[in-house]
């Protein structure tokens, strides 16, 4: 069966993006949301990327 990444309507607090991504991966969408706040904190990393996640991952 195929899968794709998109964001979730559910798992929702910003865009989406980290229910999406928790999704997909069948994880918990908090265990990446920690993930992203570790990264923003370490050099602002995290931010570029969910927001280029934001932008590129389509919505369900």
């Amino acid at each position: 069966m195929y899968r794709r990444l998109t964001k979730s309507e559910n798992q929702r607090i910003l865009c989406g993006v980290c229910g999406g991504i928790g999704e997909f991966f069948g994880i918990d969408p908090t265990i990446i949301r920690i993930a992203f706040v570790i990264m923003a904190f370490a050099g602002s990393a995290g931010i570029w990327i969910y927001l280029l996640c934001a932008l590129i991952i389509p919505r369900s």
